[in-house]
């Protein structure tokens, strides 16, 4: 036994033609984050601790879909929605429609740590935040010229548009901003486990490009894009109305409880009862196994483990 954790940065339709000054900020970003969960989890702090953290840093990142990168909605709004959750106590907390606090994820351990609930949104999630004393903006801070872009790549084309995914040229000049195929950012996502077993996952997202307002998707949903107990911490990205139908989160843990399977088979399994192109996720296990699958063309993610491995990698070759 010994800690670990990983980190993801969005799972979608990246294509392998990324290109340097659209991936390494990205890479960097991660192996940022990856390095600041490590020293945390060395420290001995606790491994919810260690994943708010990690994913405020994430969230501060614009190259990524959550606080300063989060995508826009269908009327150009933001709309931020976050998880936290324990492992050993399976205590947790969830916010949605948040468009004013800077780190949504740590509204949501305040929900999970301050009230007797475990979901706020819209309003009220901002009411709390306002109350407790978090650090607020305007929303324009989180509304940058990218996304502002891809708002209008995504109405041109007339859907939703899921992170990575690459623009439709819908009579779009060949020229035209993205056109190499980056649609920009993606969901983010922590899990970790220290040397006693101890887990936790988080999970933060700005949700999907052209959503409409109001549209809740699985990150805040306990069980389908985080979850955690005493087995297993998972955080999911991907398509969001996918992960909720399959509840992959929790299925992983129930497939480990159920079917006696390890970590890296129950989320190989969970992973490829999921329409193709639609999911990937990143797990720890209390014995400090990790795995990060998914389905998609590629998926941001990095981990670390204590017996000295690393990776951090996109598609199926990792870069280390």
């Amino acid at each position: 036994m010994g800690w670990a954790i990983a980190v993801h940065g969005g799972a979608g339709d990246i294509p392998l033609s990324l290109p340097p000054e659209k991936r390494l900020p990205r890479e960097a970003g991660l192996r940022r984050c990856l390095d600041v969960g490590i020293a945390a989890l060395k420290a001995h702090n606790h491994p919810l601790d260690v994943v708010e953290l990690v994913v405020r840093e994430l969230e501060n990142n614009p190259h990524f879909n959550a606080g300063k990168g989060s995508v826009l909605t269908t009327s150009g709004t933001v709309e931020m929605e976050a998880c936290i959750m324990d492992g050993k106590t399976m205590k947790c907390g969830a916010v949605s429609g948040v468009s004013t606090v800077v780190n949504a994820i740590s509204l949501a351990r305040l929900v999970m740590d301050k009230t007797p609930h475990i979901y706020l949104a819209f309003d009220g999630a901002e009411a709390f935040a306002r109350e407790q004393g978090l650090e607020t903006v305007e929303m324009s801070h989180f509304i940058t010229p990218e996304n502002i872009e891809r708002l209008k790549q995504a109405q041109e084309a007339d859907r939703v548009q899921l992170d990575y995914t690459q623009p439709i040229q819908k009579e779009v000049p060949k020229d035209a901003a993205l056109a190499d195929g980056d649609s920009q950012i993606g969901t983010v996502g922590c899990v970790a486990v220290d040397n006693e077993g101890n887990l936790a996952t988080a999970t933060s997202t700005g949700g999907i490009v052209n959503k409409m307002v109001g549209r809740i998707g699985d990150t805040p949903i306990i069980g389908a894009g985080t979850y955690a107990n005493h087995l297993c911490a998972v955080s999911a990205t991907g398509r969001g109305e996918a992960i909720i139908r399959g509840t992959i989160a929790r299925d992983v843990a129930a497939v480990m409880e159920f079917k006696g399977l390890s970590l890296k088979e129950a989320a190989a399994y969970v992973i490829d009862q999921v329409p193709r192109g639609n999911a990937g996720l990143v797990a720890v296990s209390s014995t400090g196994e990790v795995a990060m699958p998914f389905n998609t063309t590629g998926m941001f993610r990095a981990c670390a483990t204590e017996d000295g491995y690393s990776e951090i990698a996109i598609w199926d070759s990792p870069t280390k």
